[in-house]
């Protein structure tokens, strides 16, 4: 038998190096998109529901910022987003929303810059100021909305009244994988986004 290269023997470490550095990348990506191998801990929540299958942002969604200019939502690829959604008058429920999901944020700790938090408007009225002097840092936004009720709450007998009450997390890759049903368990919120987070090496 031809012994190896005295070059592919000296080079034989760098593989083993560049191999056991890529090996974590490659079995998180194998656990998040193939959950049957049995290599993501099983996801546990307090409060929220997991949507199965998980549903990519739509195509038809027509994301625009407040002055009307586009918004790519491919550009929090790789961080988690936290979404809520109001009127433009953001009553008290939309306003409790948006608090629920401030809280929940600021109180990630180290992991606090892996969030964006997202607000969507469901009709064409002013944005009311709390959204600009309470909650600085909430990305004002708006789609079409038949799109957005698709997307969020897809089979609700009332989507007006779906969109107004639910809160959502969308995943770094780009996925709605949770909703929550109403705001009325602010802990239960905040705990299930310390879990997703300590749990996922994404994002």
């Amino acid at each position: 038998m031809t012994p190896a290269s005295p070059t592919l023997r000296s080079r034989a470490p760098v593989f083993a190096i560049f191999f056991i550095c890529l090996a974590p990348v490659l079995l998180a990506v194998l656990a998040y998109y193939v959950p049957s191998l049995g290599l993501r801990s099983a996801v546990k929540t307090h409060y929220g529901q997991l949507i199965e299958p998980q549903r990519p942002v739509p195509a038809n969604l027509n994301v625009r910022d407040e002055q009307g200019k586009a918004f790519d939502l491919s550009q929090f690829k790789g961080k988690w987003l936290l979404i809520s959604t109001g009127p433009g008058a953001c009553p008290e429920s939309c306003v409790k929303g948006l608090f629920v999901l401030r809280n929940s944020h600021a109180s990630q700790g180290k992991d606090v810059n892996r969030i964006e938090r997202l607000w969507f408007a469901t009709d064409d009225a002013p944005i009311s100021p709390v959204l600009h002097h309470a909650y600085v840092g909430t990305h004002v936004l708006r789609a079409n909305l038949n799109a957005l009720e698709a997307w969020l709450v897809p089979g609700a007998a009332d989507p007006a009244a779906a969109l107004a009450t639910r809160l959502w997390i969308v995943d770094p890759l780009g996925h709605l994988m949770m909703q929550f049903p109403d705001t009325n368990n602010p802990e239960g919120v905040r705990d299930d986004i310390r879990a997703l987070l300590k749990i996922s090496s994404i994002g």
